[in-house]
């Protein structure tokens, strides 16, 4: 029996600690406490840094106004006394400060223009032109005239044309001188002169017209209204 050996143990190095992983976990954790406390100790042996030091270089020291001690000599602003009913806060513009206006529009500056003189001439009278007159008046009818008067410096011929209501034309005559043409429609007749009107004179056109007033609804001689009626 002494010349049988012992069988070898395993050894406990290693391989124990492999199969036991909480060994590895405690370690780690007693590792991170110790630091823990070294950098806690650490941390408390610094020394705030004085705030009476100079302050760093190249920043700008801020400017503090001064205020006088003595506030007596300078007079404090007076309030405006507090309405009832206003706040003290009321909007709008100060008393003193003036309210901002819009400049008024100006629009195109419209020169004068001066009065200008007339420069159309004056209406110059027609050449001829004729005056109606009843030369004789009798039962049925009665006997008119038209005097064409020529007020220019040359010889002009002339149409008369006059109108009633009704009636008939007998006839129609200028004494002393060739005859002209007459027409005649639905009352309105129409003489056309056979010679011209001297320059400065007058040429009586008459007619005996029957069954008609004595007052014509229209007369013109050239286009022009006749007078004296």
């Amino acid at each position: 029996m002494s010349g049988m050996r012992r069988a070898s143990r395993p050894s406990r190095g290693p391989a124990a600690i492999a199969s036991s992983p909480w060994i590895v976990a405690c370690a780690g954790l007693v590792v991170m406490l110790v630091l823990l406390f070294v950098a806690l100790g650490a941390y408390r042996g610094r020394s705030p840094a004085s705030d009476d030091g100079p302050p760093p270089a190249g920043l700008p020291l801020p400017q503090v106004p001064v205020v006088p001690s003595d506030t007596s000599a300078t007079p404090l602003p007076e309030r405006s006394p507090v309405l009832p009913g206003l706040s003290p806060r009321a909007s709008g513009l100060p008393p003193s400060t003036p309210a901002m206006s819009r400049p008024p529009a100006v629009g195109p500056t419209v020169a004068p223009t001066s009065a200008r003189p007339s420069t159309r001439a004056p209406q110059r009278p027609p050449a001829v032109s004729g005056r109606y007159r009843v030369v004789q008046s009798f039962d049925g009818g009665f006997i008119g005239e038209v005097l064409i008067v020529n007020a220019s410096g040359a010889d002009h011929g002339w149409t008369v044309r006059f109108d009633f209501t009704g009636g008939r034309l007998v006839t129609a005559w200028v004494e002393g001188v060739p005859q002209g043409t007459l027409r005649q429609s639905d009352g309105s007749f129409t003489y056309v002169s056979g010679v011209d009107v001297p320059a400065g004179g007058s040429v009586p056109l008459r007619f005996h017209l029957e069954r008609a007033s004595t007052t014509p609804r229209g007369c013109t001689v050239d286009g022009v209204r006749c007078g004296g009626f």
